[in-house]
């Protein structure tokens, strides 16, 4: 399922698909820029979003076998709450 996808699932249920994508945006926004100033973003029952600092490291290029430094950056992460992982393993409806 795409963005385009959930806005279709979504407006079929709010039986309008302006409203549908505006709030599909609306969220989707809030939890990248609340994220992206590293604060963490909980949803029970679905997961938690936050930010992550991944360490400089050397890495190899598998080409040429030449060495390159990785610098340190930020990445997003997502952790699934535990209804999400029972509904995925099928142990909840």
């Amino acid at each position: 399922m795409n963005k385009r996808d959930l806005i279709d699932a979504i407006s079929d249920r709010l039986g309008d698909k302006k409203t549908a994508t505006e709030a599909v945006n609306a969220v989707l926004e809030t939890v990248q820029r609340t994220v992206a100033k590293g604060e963490k973003v909980a949803i029970t029952g679905f997961g938690v979003f936050e930010k992550s600092e991944r360490a400089a490291r050397t890495a190899r290029n598998p080409a040429t076998g030449a060495t390159i430094d990785v610098p340190a950056s930020f990445v997003p992460k997502f952790r699934a709450g535990a209804d999400f992982k029972a509904l995925v393993n099928g142990e909840k409806k």
